[in-house]
């Protein structure tokens, strides 16, 4: 029986969920918050072996974040790790606009078949490196990217006429490998017109961590705006964690990576990104405001991280159990999607596949939807004719 307070979602019947790592390819490991120690560089070397041991340990997908101060390409990282990998998804960011869409499509479609299927998207709207447009035109122009895209997907001509784009092509040479839809879209964002832009058109709202109530009051917002497009979605959950065999060796491992933080090397290292200056960046600090002299805002969840850190700035803390508890209390709320990371993200992959992600039963959200097929597709890049 569904419970009286979850939030509809597509997933929503569906008893387990999909429980994905981070692939800190935009510089953000470390053993102390802060610290710059070169040993945790965002190089190949170091962020390959994350996602493949990531991809070994049971994982589901992976996030390949998005940035142009520091780290590396991302889909430049995605191609080359995708033939490393046997079972794990590449959560692959996109900013739209970067790429012209045609070309986009093009680079999607051959990472899918490098993939068989195992691509889901990330949706980033920020602002172009050097360039300045207000909010709702990002969107605009990311409502047009991913029109272009499903057209590419689903339609045999991308025949489209916007603000930003004017194009009319056969589709054929772009054909993904997944079918019903191509690549799910996640996406997060908390400005009207972000919201917007993911009720029409994405299939899971990445939420970065607040409390339950709020998170309760984005997900009820969310679920309400989809239904003015006939629309369901699935809800995520972008967070890092720190677990340890009792809930004292967490707290004072939480305690260890901000102890050799300098506040302002931290604030520089926050304001360096694309999206410092965001809505949901704010909200981030507005969580932290709120928590207490030791960091935590709720039971279990420690905002230390965001001190150091821009965007997702706070952490699951406890034992086994109490955070197993915590991701059902989640999931209980509708949540079907969660992406974890910790630092160093190599060391805490490790524990949190020891001690939780057994008691998790993990699911592909490709896969329960019935994107990837069962046999090679009639694509150009498939069994389908040459030109």
């Amino acid at each position: 029986m569904t419970q009286p307070h979850l939030t509809p979602s597509k997933a929503s019947s569906v008893s387990g969920a999909e429980i994905s790592w981070f692939a800190p390819i935009c510089d953000g490991d470390d053993d102390f918050l802060g610290t710059r120690n070169d040993r945790y560089k965002s190089n190949w070397e170091n962020t390959a072996a994350i996602v493949r041991q990531a991809d070994v340990l049971g994982y589901r997908n992976i996030l390949c974040p998005s940035s142009y101060q520091v780290g590396q390409d991302t889909l430049s990282f995605a191609a080359a790790i995708a033939p490393q990998t046997q079972q794990i998804n590449l959560l692959t960011a996109i900013r739209c606009g970067e790429v012209h869409p045609p070309m986009l499509a093009r680079a999607i479609a051959t990472l899918d078949h490098m993939l068989q299927g195992r691509l889901t998207l990330n949706i980033i709207s920020s602002n172009l490196p050097g360039t300045e447009l207000n909010s709702e035109a990002r969107y605009q122009r990311s409502r047009e990217v991913i029109t272009i895209l499903k057209q590419a997907w689903n339609e045999d001509f991308i025949d489209f006429h916007g603000d930003f784009y004017d194009l009319h092509l056969p589709t054929a040479p772009v054909k993904p490998y997944q079918q019903n839809g191509g690549p799910m879209l996640y996406f997060g964002g908390y400005s009207p017109a972000g919201i917007d832009l993911c009720a029409q058109h994405c299939d899971v709202y990445l939420m970065w961590p607040e409390t339950r109530k709020k998170l309760k009051v984005q997900m009820e917002t969310l679920s309400a705006k989809a239904a003015t497009y006939h629309r369901t979605l699935d809800f995520g959950l972008r967070v890092h964690v720190i677990v340890r065999e009792t809930e004292e060796e967490a707290r004072q491992y939480a305690d260890q990576l901000i102890s050799k933080l300098d506040i302002q090397k931290g604030t520089e290292i926050k304001e360096r990104a694309q999206d410092a200056k965001s809505l949901g960046v704010s909200k981030q600090s507005e969580m932290r405001a709120a928590a207490g002299a030791d960091h935590f805002v709720e039971p279990h969840l420690w905002t230390g991280i965001g001190l150091a850190r821009s965007g997702c700035g706070a952490a699951l803390v406890g034992n086994p159990q109490q955070v197993l508890g915590k991701i059902n209390d989640y999931m209980s709320m509708g949540i079907r999607s969660f992406i974890f990371s910790g630092y160093p993200h190599h060391q805490e992959a490790q524990y949190f596949a020891k001690w939780v992600l057994p008691h998790l039963k993990t699911i592909s959200l490709p896969k329960l939807y019935g994107r990837i097929p069962q046999d090679l597709p009639n694509t150009p890049l498939g069994k389908g004719p040459r030109f």
